[in-house]
Parts: structure tokens; C-alpha cells; sequence
């Protein structure tokens, strides 16, 4: 991409990260946020914090993240079909191949922008994680 590319590239990013930060602050408080009566001073209400300067890495890592699930789904999927018998050895043979391209492609992703695999698997709280454990 040529000087005038990454230019527009930049100022797109910025446009996406103020708009973010924009919409973040309207946000309302949450309610332990709220002063309770009797107190008199009330605390800052908690937002979620839209830093620009990892706005870019973030929305890549949910995209990756999403992408990583189906990836994974399909590679069950495939694996269920092989035991079945449904497939020819031939068609086995593209199903990984293609299989073991998209992973090498995810990894590549990953490294480009500083992410590791073990970074896409989202803690969903009382839910566990997002992905199973690594084998």
C-alpha cells in the first residue's frame, strides 16, 4: 500500500476509534455507579474505555475470534463426516489439507498483529471460555 493508502487507512482508524469513544460515553452509569442516598460525593461512573490506540487490534482479535470458532466447528464437522464414512480418501485427503491451510492462515494472522491463539479464546465469565482448551 503506497504512502497515500495508509494515510486514508489512519485517518479511517481514527474516524472508527472517536466514533467508538462517542458512543461509549452515552452510555448510562450502572446502578452501583449511582451516589446512594446519604452519600454526597458521587463516584465516577465506570465506561468502557475505547483507547484509538487498540481499537484496530481489538476488533481484530474479535473478528479472529469468530473466525477461530468456525474454524474449529468446521474441523468437528469434518472429523464427524471422516468417521461416518461419508467421504471418499480423496476428498479426505483436500478436507485436511484445507483444514491444515486455514489454521497456518489464523497463525499468520495472529503473529501480523501480535496475537497469540491462546488470546482469541474469550473468558465468557461464570460460562467458562469461549473455545475449548488447546489440545
Amino acid at each position: 500500500m503506497g504512502p497515500e493508502g495508509e494515510g486514508e487507512r489512519g485517518r479511517r482508524f481514527d474516524e472508527v476509534a472517536e466514533a467508538a469513544a462517542r458512543a461509549f460515553r452515552l452510555l448510562p452509569a450502572a446502578p452501583q455507579d449511582l451516589p446512594a442516598s446519604g452519600r454526597s460525593a458521587p463516584s465516577p461512573a465506570r465506561r468502557i474505555s475505547a483507547d484509538p490506540d487498540t481499537v484496530e487490534r481489538d476488533l481484530v482479535r474479535l473478528v479472529l475470534t469468530l473466525v477461530e470458532l468456525l474454524r474449529q466447528l468446521m474441523e468437528r464437522q469434518a472429523l464427524h463426516r471422516v468417521d461416518q464414512g461419508d467421504l471418499t480418501e480423496e476428498q479426505e485427503e483436500r478436507l485436511g489439507a484445507t483444514l491444515m491451510i486455514l489454521h497456518d492462515r489464523m497463525t499468520d494472522l495472529c503473529d501480523q498483529y501480535g496475537l497469540t491463539m491462546e488470546d482469541l479464546n474469550l473468558d465468557l465469565g461464570p460460562l467458562g471460555t469461549l473455545l475449548p482448551p488447546a489440545d
